[in-house]
């Protein structure tokens, strides 16, 4: 969500930065500033709402400098006030910053119990606050940052000034995207290369661990371990998309890789993150006085909105009702003006959608939308909004907004669960701090298991069907998966209830079929287990996907056992999306498939 611009120029770049940010701005922001330094001394300009208003205030009050960074910031720790707004400045040194810093709380206490005076509720000032504190021992601006870098944990892109040089940028990745761009006599860094386009096409992409020392001469790049590395250019095309996909070979590439970064910003839109509890609810609809609630959706969204309701039901015990928007109006189910209707959407244009909350609004029923774009016309019509901060998603099968999707979902019955008295204080807290990890581990998972299931799906692409499995809420992940695979691979799959695979399913389970398991170690994995025992007794081909106590505790031969960190069973669908994606993904890419515009198939379906 947030976005970042270095420039290392020769010219007045304040100017340049507040163009490159207005490019950006696609990506969700709720504050703004840039810094830059001028003979040796460091100076900012900062403004809460939309990049006017930073315009207005430079206007007024010009900003000299051939170097500086600018900043597009959606609020994580801290209020969206102009003091939480980035750049911050530490004693001679320049921070701004995209992600979460996991350990920011005991950072902080450390730098505090040595001295150091805080003086914004954010997690990025622990990071000028630590590499100031680093140069006072006497370290150059180069080791302090590396320093920095190697106590900090989460997800982070970063872009760091220093009143010691000012010639010099420091970027750094762990995450969240960075670019360096290639100019003559200048160099750039940004969030990605549309940021860029107006200053260069030839751009390098740092990797996860990456940090980049960023002259006019060019960019010296190192890994986590402070060795120089070397990582390759490319030209952009920036220019000519709205999203570039960088060095990925396709959008939902791309876009499979932001979850961990898009996440982390649509959680923190509901979380209070550093007192572990859910935010006050300003949405207007009232969960203490319903009796029920009824969700609709298509598709992906739809998948979501059903793992809504195990999460609705158990946390907030509110019961609820779920249909796919194309049939919810037509088998006029009674409503009532104890209830209320929540109506997932990516693009808030999705004409049964809207159809269905038209219906739900003529009979006097309280409308929510759970919708990517806000402008849009269910977000409009709706009397409350959720919004989902995934950005634009280009490819045509969901990933990023999916997830998103169920992160709303997730804060949203905890929010529900407070309103009704069915969550306690510490099970919020708990639930809280295990949705903080999730980003992180999003991160962890792709390093970890990629090229498992690179390997898995040329296996899987010589298969005509595949079966998907899975209990609680990995039941609607099974019918997620099976719907990914059949979008951009075209191979036929169905995914089940792993309970009702005696009840029909299982006449199909021979050597020829795949069946994929999605069981994380929980109080649903023992039965599951048992339907596993079905399929092998048949010969069929089981995949696993679980965590290191599951992959232990089951003892049946798999076809691939595919392990994920284990996680609280409110992280588990968040995370367990991610696997079922790269599998199509890859089977697709193998199968020669059009992976982001599968035939027939449209992003926003505006036709009932």
């Amino acid at each position: 969500m947030c976005g970042i611009v270095g420039i290392v120029g020769n010219r007045e770049v304040a100017p340049l930065l507040v163009d490159a940010l207005k490019r950006l701005e696609y990506r969700g922001y709720d504050s703004a500033g840039v810094a830059t330094i001028a003979d040796g001394r460091l100076d900012r300009r900062r403004a809460e709402g939309k990049l006017v208003n930073l315009e207005q205030l430079l206007a007024a009050n010009p900003l000299p400098g051939h170097v500086g960074v600018g900043h597009t910031r959606w609020a994580t720790h801290g209020a969206p006030t102009t003091n939480n707004a980035h750049p911050h400045f530490t004693d001679g040194v320049a921070v701004v910053h995209n992600g979460i810093i996991e350990n920011f709380a005991p950072l902080r206490a450390e730098l505090t119990a040595a001295g150091a005076d805080f003086v914004t509720q954010t997690d990025t000032e622990v990071v000028a606050q630590m590499i100031a504190a680093h140069i006072r021992t006497g370290m150059d601006p180069r080791a302090a940052t590396l320093a920095t870098l190697q106590r900090l944990e989460g997800a982070y892109a970063l872009a760091v000034m220093f009143d010691s040089d000012d010639g010099m940028i420091i970027g750094a990745r762990n995450g969240p995207p960075l670019a360096v761009g290639h100019g003559k006599g200048e160099m750039f860094l940004g969030s990605d290369a549309i940021a860029l386009a107006p200053f260069t096409d030839e751009i390098t992409y740092l990797e996860d661990g990456d940090w980049a020392v960023v002259t006019r001469a060019g960019a010296e790049i190192y890994d986590h371990n402070g060795n120089r590395v070397t990582r390759a250019s490319q030209i952009s095309k920036g220019t000519a998309y709205v999203v570039d996909k960088g060095n990925h070979r396709h959008f939902m590439e791309k876009e499979i890789y932001e979850q961990g970064e898009v996440v982390s910003h649509t959680l923190a839109n509901y979380l209070d993150f550093a007192g572990g509890r859910v935010k006050p609810d300003t949405s207007g609809i009232d969960f203490a006085a319903l009796d029920r609630l009824a969700i609709s959706a298509c598709g992906t969204a739809y998948y979501a909105g059903l793992i809504g309701k195990y999460w609705f039901e158990r946390f907030a015990r509110l019961p609820v009702e779920i249909d796919v928007a194309s049939e919810f109006r037509y088998r006029e189910m009674p409503l009532t003006g104890t209830m209320a209707a929540l109506f997932i959407t990516q693009s808030g244009e999705t004409a049964d959608t809207l159809a269905s909350l038209r219906y739900c609004k003529a009979q006097g029923v309280r409308i929510g939308s759970v919708v990517n774009v806000v402008e849009s016309t269910i977000a409009r019509e709706s009397d409350a909004v959720f919004p989902t901060l995934a950005g634009p998603e280009i490819g045509v099968a969901s990933t990023k907004a999916f997830t998103c999707q169920l992160s709303v979902l997730a804060s949203l019955a905890m929010i529900a669960g407070r309103a009704r008295g069915t969550l306690s204080d510490a099970d919020e807290k708990a639930m809280v701090q295990a949705l903080v990890e999730a980003p992180r581990l999003f991160n962890q998972i792709l390093n970890t298991i990629q090229p498992q299931i690179e390997a898995l799906s040329r296996e899987l692409s010589r298969f005509k069907d595949v079966l998907y499995l899975g209990r609680g809420t990995s039941y609607p992940l099974a019918l997620e998966g099976a719907l990914k695979l059949k979008e951009i691979s075209y191979i036929h799959a169905e995914g089940y209830a792993a309970g009702e695979l005696k009840h029909g399913p299982i006449a199909l389970i021979d050597e020829t079929m795949p069946v994929i398991v999605i069981a994380p170690h929980d109080r649903l994995f023992e039965k599951t287990v048992s339907n596993m025992q079905e399929v092998a007794a048949r010969g069929g081909q089981i995949i696993l996907i679980t965590d290191a106590a599951g992959a232990k505790a089951s003892t049946l031969k798999t076809m691939a056992t595919i392990v994920l960190p284990e996680v609280s069973e409110i992280v588990a669908p968040i995370l367990y999306a991610l696997p079922v994606q790269l599998i199509a993904y890859h089977t697709a890419v193998f199968m020669g498939t059009d992976v982001d515009q599968p035939r027939n198939l449209a992003k926003s379906v505006t036709v009932e």
